[in-house]
C-alpha cells in the first residue's frame, strides 16, 4: 500500500521536497553491507518497485529489531520511505517483518539460492518492476527451501530462462533466429549467445525441436517456472551450458558464487 506523498522541508534549491512512504510490500533480501558503523544497506528485490537500495539505520546494533529478519531468502514484508528520485537513489526502512511460509534453505539448496542473488543483482536493474519474476523467484525459494537436491538442477535451469525471458534476453523459442523458420520436433537446436536457436551438430549440447517449443509454451503460461521444470525433467543438463554460455554473454563473466558451486560441481 503507498501513501499519498508528504511534504517535507524545503530543499537548498527552494523547493519542497518529497517522500513517499511504502507500507507491507513484498520483497527479498539480496545483499547488504556496512554503510556506517551501527547501519546496514540493504539491496532489495520487491514485487511492485523491483530491485531498491535501501538504508536501514541502526541495523547493526544488537538491540536492532532488524537482525533477526534482514535474512537473505526470506519472504519479508517491508516499510520503507522513498525521496524525490531527483535528489536520492536511497530509501529508508522503516520496518521489516517476516512473512513466513518456509524455512531457509539448507547445504546445497542454500549456494543455489545465492547464487540466483548474485544472478538478480547483477542483471535487474534499480526502478524496474517485474512482478511476474518476482512470483517466479518467490516459487524458487520455496521449492529450495522444501525439495530434495535432485530437484536443483531443473529448478535453477528453469529459473534461468524465466529471467531471460523477463528481461526480454532470450528469444522465440518456437522458430529458429536468424532465419525464423519453424523448428522441426525431431531435429535437434542449440542456443548459443548472439545467435540465438540455430540447427546443432550432431554432437554437442542440443535439445530437440519439440522440447524448445514445449518451452516456448511454458515461459507463456501462467506457472512459467513450475511448466519448463516439467519440460526439462531429466533433459536439464542438457540446458546447463547453453544457459552458462548465454548469462556470461550478458555478465561479462562468472559470479562468484558459480566459481564457488563449480567447485562443488553443481552448476
Amino acid at each position: 500500500m503507498t501513501r499519498p506523498d508528504t511534504p517535507r522541508r524545503p530543499s537548498r534549491a527552494g523547493r519542497p521536497s518529497r517522500v513517499r512512504r511504502i507500507s507491507q510490500q513484498p520483497a527479498f533480501l539480496l545483499h547488504q553491507y556496512a554503510w556506517s558503523e551501527s547501519s546496514a544497506m540493504l539491496e532489495l528485490f520487491t514485487q511492485d518497485f523491483g530491485r531498491i537500495s535501501a538504508v536501514a539505520k541502526g541495523a547493526k546494533r544488537p538491540t536492532s529489531s532488524f537482525r533477526a529478519v534482514l535474512l537473505p531468502l526470506q519472504y519479508l514484508r517491508i516499510d520503507y520511505s522513498q525521496p524525490d528520485e531527483a535528489e536520492s537513489p536511497i530509501c529508508t526502512i522503516r520496518g521489516v517483518e517476516w512473512a513466513g511460509g518456509y524455512a531457509m534453505p539448507r547445504q546445497d539448496a542454500l549456494l543455489a539460492g545465492m547464487y540466483l542473488n548474485e544472478l538478480l543483482m547483477r542483471l535487474l536493474v534499480r526502478g524496474e518492476k517485474h512482478t511476474r519474476l518476482f512470483g517466479a523467484f518467490a516459487a524458487t525459494v520455496r521449492v529450495l527451501a522444501s525439495q530434495p537436491d535432485a530437484m536443483l538442477e531443473p529448478l535453477l535451469r528453469a529459473f534461468e530462462l524465466v529471467l531471460l525471458r523477463e528481461l526480454g534476453l532470450l528469444p522465440d523459442l518456437s522458430v529458429q533466429t536468424l532465419s525464423a523458420q519453424a523448428l522441426d520436433p525431431r531435429a535437434r537446436y542449440a542456443l548459443l549467445p548472439e545467435v540465438g536457436l540455430h540447427l546443432a551438430p550432431a554432437h554437442g549440447h542440443a535439445l530437440r525441436g519439440t522440447q524448445w517449443l514445449q518451452l516456448q509454451q511454458a515461459l507463456q503460461s501462467d506457472a512459467a517456472l513450475a511448466g519448463c521444470m516439467e519440460v526439462l525433467g531429466s533433459h536439464a543438463t542438457d540446458l546447463k551450458h547453453q544457459i552458462r554460455a548465454a548469462l556470461a554473454h550478458y555478465l561479462g563473466g562468472d559470479l562468484q558464487t558459480q566459481r564457488l558451486m563449480r567447485g562443488v560441481r553443481m552448476l
